[in-house]
């Protein structure tokens, strides 16, 4: 080979279609790579306008274009896959990277990047129906958000006076419901809330029944939610948001008795009782009247045997108490402690009596020393006190008298009174009585 593509290994070399292969480059025009792409894209779309594809998704994304873009893959190979927003709407379940899905939709080439792909237009999970996965997500976001935990379930009360059933007034539900109910208990008031209970508008009719009943003043004291069995698209109302939020938001207790005993539906889940059936929410609204009164004579009879035991155990101890001292001698304490008391008014009285004696004698002794040195001793000896009359003061000394200034003079018996006529300061001076 030879010239400008003696470069170009034969293998390479492509014709168009119904061209001979060329002995060399140089005898026919090579195509463009957007004719050859073109021709691809146009073999390829002819060739695979619709084709279901199984494959594992890889590499999901969802920009906010609202389109899909994802890699459909298996153990050997891949294919990159599109959604576009229109057919992506009308998809029930959540794409993840993981899930496993069977797509129908056509080839694509996409020319700028000489790329091919799945332009997918119809997509279901495989293994499960697109309801079911539905289903799955519904109810792990609904329990993340705690409408499920047992914990705020309410009680219902022991003895139901009004229920409310929210059914299909035509069903054997309501049948079956009001047979045994009737059957176990009859004092008791039942208000049929008609609703659709499958097909389109059911969902929201059951919801509005649910409100409507917690609004109105009825006073019910339980709400009953059934229907008979079905298939998961006929139960498909008692998985719907919307009646599980207004079920969740009830302040009436609320019973589920969906489909048979295999049936459970997000309604039963939200609840605050499940039945299996029909037949088993009435044996819960409502006791047997037979074993209520069973049970009235077993209390009876218990209440009887409790009574006289309790009779018994309080004549033992009263015979008991009896038979104490405190209650054959009830007065001896009493004299124990006059005779207590007795003893010890004696000795107070004794105490006293000494002590009077005691400080009698130290009087005694104190009286001796003070009258010792009592000033009526010196005068009985010949000594004389003299005051001044006008203040009472001893005079002591000369020098505190005036001429003419009254004085008194006690002697051991009786006194006298003078008026000073001289003061001698260093001798004596005289006066007149």
């Amino acid at each position: 080979m030879s010239g400008r593509h003696a470069n170009v290994p034969e293998s390479l070399i492509i014709m168009p279609p119904g061209t001979a292969h060329p002995m060399s480059l140089d005898s026919a025009a090579p195509l463009s790579v957007s004719q050859l792409t073109g021709q691809i894209k146009e073999l390829l779309e002819d060739t695979f306008p619709a084709v279901w594809v199984v494959g594992e998704i890889s590499n999901f994304s969802r920009p906010q274009s609202g389109h899909c873009y994802l890699t459909l893959k298996d153990e050997r190979a891949q294919i990159r896959a599109v959604i576009w927003r229109g057919a992506a709407a009308r998809v029930r379940f959540d794409l993840q990277d993981g899930l496993e899905v069977v797509c129908r939709g056509a080839i694509d080439v996409y020319a700028p990047r000489g790329s091919y792909q799945l332009v997918i237009q119809q997509i279901e999970p495989r293994g499960i129906g697109a309801l079911e996965l539905a289903l799955r997500k519904l109810r792990e976001r609904l329990a993340r958000e705690g409408l499920f935990d047992p914990s705020r379930k309410k009680p219902l009360p022991r003895f139901v006076r009004r229920v409310a059933v929210v059914t299909s007034p035509t069903g054997a539900a309501i049948r079956d419901f009001l047979e045994v109910l009737h059957r176990r208990w009859r004092g008791l008031e039942v208000w049929v809330v008609p609703v659709r209970v499958q097909g389109t508008g059911a969902a929201e009719e059951i919801a509005a029944a649910i409100r409507s009943l917690n609004d109105r003043p009825l006073d019910v004291d339980c709400l009953v939610l059934t229907r008979g069995g079905g298939s998961l698209e006929d139960l498909w109302a008692f998985n719907e948001e919307a009646v599980v939020r207004a079920i969740f938001d009830s302040k009436i207790p609320v019973i589920s008795a969906v489909g048979h005993e295999i049936d459970v539906t997000l309604a039963d889940l939200v609840a605050d009782l499940r039945a299996l059936t029909p037949s088993e929410a009435a044996e819960r609204v409502a006791p047997a009247a037979d074993e209520i009164r069973a049970g009235l004579r077993q209390y009876g009879r218990r209440l009887v045997a409790s009574l006289r035991s309790r009779a018994a155990d309080a004549r033992t101890r009263l015979d008991a108490l009896a038979a104490r001292p405190v209650f054959r001698k009830p007065l001896e304490p009493i004299y124990e402690r006059g005779r207590r008391l007795d003893e010890l008014a004696d000795r107070g009285r004794r105490a006293v009596v000494n002590l009077m004696n005691t400080r009698k004698d130290k009087t005694g002794a104190l009286a001796g020393r003070l009258e010792s040195l009592s000033p009526l001793k010196v005068l009985q000896r010949g000594y004389t006190v003299t005051e001044r009359t006008a203040d009472g003061a001893v005079v002591r000394n000369a020098d505190t008298l005036a001429v003419g200034q009254q004085i008194t003079t006690r002697f051991d018996r009786g006194r006298t009174v003078s008026r000073v006529e001289e003061i001698d300061a260093g001798g004596q001076a005289a006066g007149d009585t």
